[in-house]
Order: C-alpha cells, then sequence, then structure tokens
C-alpha cells in the first residue's frame, strides 16, 4: 500500500502558508501518519520555522526538500513564490532520508554520508533514489558520479538541483528540521514500490554533429579540434551562445541524448564556452532549437512515458521536475506545461514538482541516470 498526500499555499506569510499545507494533507490523510515527504519551498519563506511546524506535525517523518525556481502541483497548479509538500504513507514500503553537508569540499563523502545514514534503515536492496542537492556551489554532474559510486550504477536517481529564483545566490537544503546549503539530501525507497519515469525537453538537434576535443568539467573549449564558439557561429551566426539553443549531448552511439545549456559566459578571444553542466572530453555534441509549442508538448511526453511504461494498475503519486530555463522561455505560459502534464493523469492523483537548476533521471527505463538542463522530468510511483 501507497497513500500520498500533497499541500500547496501560495499565501506569502510563512505561518499561514504551512497551516494551509498541514491541513490539507490531514483531510486527505485522515488520521493516517506518513513515513515520509518532500518539500518544495520558495526562496524568501522562513524556512526553520515551516520545517519545525512539519515536523511537530508528524514527529516522524523521513523528510528533505530544497528552495526552487517555481512550484507544481494538483492543488494549485504553477505557481511561484509558493509552498507545497507531499507525504507518503507505507506500511510495506520503507522510505528513509539522509544528509551529507559540505559537497564543494568533498564531494563524494557528502554523498557517502548522506547513503549511509539513509540506508541503514532499508533489510532489503534499494530500488530508487530521490535528490534534491545543492546546485551553486559544485558540479551537479560531481554530486551525481558521487552517488552513483556509492549506491551503485544499477540505483536508478531521480531529482532536481535546488535554485533560487534566478537569483544565483544561495540555495537552501531541507532534512528534517535542518537547513543547509551546499548539501545533498536523498530519500530512499525499498520493499514493494512499483515506478517509472518519463524524460523530454523539445529541442531538435540542427546541423551536423561535432566532438568535443577540448573540456574542463563545464568550460568547453574545442569541438573537432575549433573553438567551441566557432562551432556556435556556424550555425547560429553572429547570436551568442544561450539557454535557447542548448547542446545535445549524445549517449554514446545511441540517439538518445540529455541537454547541456549555455550559461551566457564565453570567452570571444579563446572561443570557450561555458555551460549549465560537466561536458566530457569526446562527448558528441549537437546544437538544438525549439519553439514554446514544442517545449510545452515535452511536457506531455514525459508523463506519456511515464503512463505507458508504469508497471502496475494505477500509480499512486506523480513528481515533476522541470527546468528553470524551461520557465524562462515560456514566460506567462509556463502554466500550460503542467496543465498538459496533468491531462494525462486522474485528476484524484497527488502530484507535486518544482523548477530546478538541473534534473537528475535515466534516459531510459532502466538505464544509466544522467545530469539534465531544459528537461521534463514524470516519476510516477505506487505499490504493488
Amino acid at each position: 500500500m501507497l497513500k500520498c498526500a500533497v499541500g500547496h499555499s501560495n499565501d506569502p506569510d510563512s505561518h499561514t502558508a504551512i497551516a494551509e499545507v498541514l491541513e490539507q494533507i490531514s483531510t486527505t490523510l485522515n488520521g493516517v501518519s506518513p513515513n515520509a515527504g518532500i518539500l518544495f519551498a520558495a526562496i524568501d519563506f522562513d524556512h526553520p520555522l515551516i520545517l519545525h511546524h512539519i515536523i511537530a506535525a508528524f514527529p516522524e517523518l523521513q523528510l528533505i526538500g530544497g528552495t526552487t525556481d517555481g512550484e507544481m502541483s494538483s492543488v494549485l497548479g504553477f505557481e511561484q513564490d509558493s509552498l507545497t509538500l507531499m507525504v507518503f504513507c507505507s506500511d510495506t514500503i520503507t522510505i528513509s532520508a539522509g544528509m551529507g553537508r559540505g559537497a564543494s569540499k568533498d564531494t563524494l563523502a557528502a554523498a557517502q554520508t548522506a547513503v549511509q545514514q539513509a540506508r541503514a534503515a532499508h533489510p532489503t536492496a534499494i530500488q530508487f533514489c530521490i535528490t534534491l542537492p545543492e546546485s551553486l556551489t559544485t558540479s551537479g554532474v560531481m554530486i551525481l558520479e558521487s552517488l552513483q559510486q556509492t549506491l551503485g550504477v544499477q540505483v536508478p536517481i531521480f531529482g532536481g538541483l535546488t535554485a533560487d529564483q534566478s537569483r544565483s545566490q544561495q540555495t537552501y537544503q531541507f532534512f528534517h528540521t535542518e537547513v543547509c546549503s551546499d548539501a545533498v539530501p536523498i530519500l530512499l525507497f525499498s520493499g514493494p514500490v512499483l515506478f517509472s519515469h518519463g524524460i523530454a525537453n523539445g529541442w531538435e538537434p540542427i546541423g551536423n554533429a561535432g566532438r568535443v576535443t577540448k573540456a574542463e568539467n563545464h568550460i568547453v573549449y574545442e569541438i573537432d579540434g575549433q573553438p567551441a564558439l566557432a562551432f556556435y557561429h556556424r550555425y547560429l551566426g553572429a547570436l551568442p551562445p544561450s539557454f535557447e539553443y542548448p547542446l545535445a549531448v549524445f549517449d554514446g552511439d545511441s540517439d538518445r541524448y540529455y541537454m547541456r545549456a549555455p550559461s551566457g559566459i564565453y570567452d570571444p578571444i579563446v572561443g570557450s564556452i561555458n555551460f549549465f553542466g560537466d561536458v566530457a572530453v569526446q562527448s558528441v555534441v549537437q546544437i538544438t532549437a525549439t519553439t514554446h509549442e514544442d517545449i510545452l508538448a515535452a511536457s506531455q511526453t514525459s508523463i506519456q512515458q511515464a503512463a505507458e511504461s508504469y508497471p502496475g494498475h494505477a500509480p499512486a503519486a506523480a513528481l515533476f521536475f522541470s527546468c528553470a530555463g524551461r520557465r524562462q522561455l515560456l514566460g506567462h505560459r509556463t502554466r500550460e506545461e503542467y496543465e498538459l502534464a496533468q491531462k494525462y493523469l486522474t485528476q484524484t492523483l497527488p502530484s507535486c514538482g518544482f523548477y530546478t537548476y538541473g534534473e537528475i533521471a535515466p534516459l531510459q527505463q532502466h538505464g544509466l541516470t544522467h545530469f539534465h538542463n531544459e528537461t521534463f522530468i514524470t516519476l510516477l510511483l505506487g505499490a504493488a
């Protein structure tokens, strides 16, 4: 059995907002105690106050969360400056939280601490992991690789990097009543849990592919032995690299790809381009382009993929992780992204999610987990 409930408030007052959220959840649960929860909160709330209210209401709750660039749920749809909480109740599925701190100092140690803490509660194999880590102090790719090294690459990982409403100053991660930065919070799931996911972005490759011949972490210096900037100018003329035209980075020899968006920082002398994520040397890449309609259609594709591959009769909940870059490009049409996704879900299915600074999910069912930009990820959950 897996029962989920969602609360969502757009009241700017922290006391009122969390009171509304907890009342909504308590009404749905009708006396059932939740095991775990995920909190998505706008940057300007009083986060310590909110966490203490949640734990006061549910003292045994395994809680993680983080700050956002926008929130969405089955209660209010898309909102900004809001607060949404999803809780999980099960007497058969084990869900536990952990958090590693100081990710920028020792990323692997932070991942190991989080996993060790959370794994202690699990007598059986971990089915999957949800993480909401730091985005500004260290590499999201390094965090993912550290989690993979600790959990094993066979364990799928889902989630998104915490955000701060496009300020790029400081993000926060939550663990029980603790508010941190530079941290890696996780939830681990084991037991008879069913899940599936979908992933889509809406960008299509244009022009010819190239191979990255010189790069260092998130900075690409050369593609096909020429300055990376020249590769962009070949197809986009005088347009500067921007997140409107991300790179498709292909997964080995397949036609599947994940996205790397330019950060807007580039060196016109050296010809290098900075991206919102590491790009490995020898990666095959291709410039991509999109339209607003294609970005919106990707949310439908994502939920449709997840629904068609769900292994059970009906899921108990849905989680969404979408990129802040998508929200910026869509502008006032951002609300349509969740509305289109919702068409493939029943109105009674609890769902929530947030706009992230980088998304995490496998490219395909049972595949290796990758770090993404400008992507819409759907995760469906249920019980066997």
